[in-house]
């Protein structure tokens, strides 16, 4: 199922995820006009005193860039239906908050001059739209609220307003790479979204944009809906093995996850996977065939959180020198040893050694295949070839270590060139 437009994105490997909004005000995630019951008036407040006076989102394209991410997806507008952008069909929108401008505009330009690709998130959720419906509704914040129990909404007209507003996001920034929809749910889903017009209308005006599987339709089918998407989106997950459709194919896909345990700025959630844990769910990713798609919160004054950066920061510290192991590289074709991860790019493979375990790495079905082999990190050369205890595997072949321990406890990564 790979096509030609996405192609960068499979050579990328990882990007940046940002959820930013005025839910960063109170503090307590994304979701949390929800999981509250916050009422419009209330949360008006958030609105009304949303200034990032620290916003400076060249810091965070350099962040991006510096960790080894190519590309960013950052909320355009959430669940919440706040607008990070100057949307002419609405007033709910960082140009008339204290921020007083396009937040959107900025991002873009930022992470173009770093050389990154640009996506935009866009929920087809919106808790503030008075056509979008309440009454039976298992999210919207008023749900439970007696007033709304017989609001309906009008669910055609609201999905003019999300085509208009995607209209705005694909004309007005320049080329954009992602669209990444969110989210389809019991009868708000396909065509109740218009969705196969949204597609038509997103592919005329950006033929080269890859669309997210969101809006409701079945990628891994054997015929695919028109609006199913181009690649699929795992949740806090990574799949135990690579995706596929109906007919064996692999389907692309990216897996979403999250820093700490909240999308938006959660001040109180510290909550942080270890770089270690980040690097090894990207190899695993990549050895997978997929994606990794990681996920900041910037405060609500506009700063990525300081321990988020420093977790960055040695992330890339680590794709520096082991980078060629992630991009454009993919499932290996091989069984997933014990001692860690393959990940592979033409006849390059490379031996990901999570674990250094006792005496030679064993390298099953090898023995003859391989041309040299090298430390990834510094080239190295590590010796292969078999043991004097090893003579009844006649089918593997053996990486020999001098030491005890692994050079990178984190993952190290052995370039095999094959024959």
């Amino acid at each position: 199922m790979e096509k030609e437009h996405l192609a960068w994105f499979l050579e990328a490997r990882f990007g940046m995820f940002i959820h930013w909004g005025i839910y960063a005000v109170p503090g307590r995630g994304e979701w949390v006009r929800q999981q509250e019951d916050i009422p419009e008036e209330v949360y008006r407040q958030y609105f009304e005193t949303f200034e990032p006076v620290r916003y400076d989102p060249r810091a965070w394209a350099r962040a991006a860039k510096a960790a080894g991410m190519k590309y960013a997806v950052m909320t355009a507008k959430h669940h919440d239906g706040f607008c990070l952008f100057d949307s002419s069909y609405t007033d709910y929108k960082a140009t008339n908050t204290p921020a007083g401008r396009d937040l959107i505009r900025e991002y873009v330009e930022a992470f173009r001059a770093e050389g990154l690709k640009v996506g935009f998130y866009y929920s087809l959720l919106d808790w503030h739209h008075p056509d979008y419906p309440i009454a039976g509704d298992r999210f919207h914040p008023l749900r439970n609220h007696p007033d709304y129990q017989a609001h309906r909404g009008n669910l055609s007209r609201y999905a003019d307003y999300v085509r208009d507003q995607v209209r705005e996001l694909l004309t007005n920034y320049g080329r954009i790479d992602i669209l990444w929809f969110d989210f389809s749910y019991d009868e708000m889903r396909g065509e109740a979204w218009k969705a196969t017009e949204l597609v038509r209308m997103v592919r005329a005006l950006q033929p080269w944009i890859i669309i997210n599987d969101r809006l409701g339709g079945n990628l891994k089918a054997r015929e695919p809906e028109e609006y199913a998407g181009d690649f699929t989106t795992p949740e806090q997950i990574i799949p135990p093995e690579g995706i596929r459709n109906e007919t064996g194919e692999p389907v692309p896909w990216e897996a979403c996850i999250t820093l700490n345990d909240h999308w938006g700025y959660a001040a109180w959630d510290k909550n942080w996977k270890s770089p270690k844990t980040i690097v090894r769910a990207l190899v695993e990713c990549v050895s997978k065939g997929g994606n990794f798609l990681l996920n900041v919160g910037p405060t609500p004054k506009g700063e990525i959180p300081a321990a988020c950066v420093r977790i960055l920061e040695q992330v890339g510290e680590w794709m520096a020198q082991n980078g060629a192991s992630i991009y454009g590289c993919g499932h290996a074709g091989l069984p997933k040893p014990e001692w860690g991860r393959f990940t592979r790019r033409g006849n390059r493979l490379y031996a990901h050694i999570l674990e250094r375990g006792v005496g030679p790495v064993v390298l099953r079905g090898l023995a003859g295949r391989i041309a040299y082999a090298r430390l990834l990190a510094d080239g190295a050369e590590i010796a292969v070839g078999r043991p004097w205890n090893a003579a009844e595997y006649p089918e593997d072949a053996f990486l020999s270590f001098p030491g005890a321990e692994l050079p990178d406890e984190w993952d190290t990564v052995v370039e095999l060139v094959l024959k």
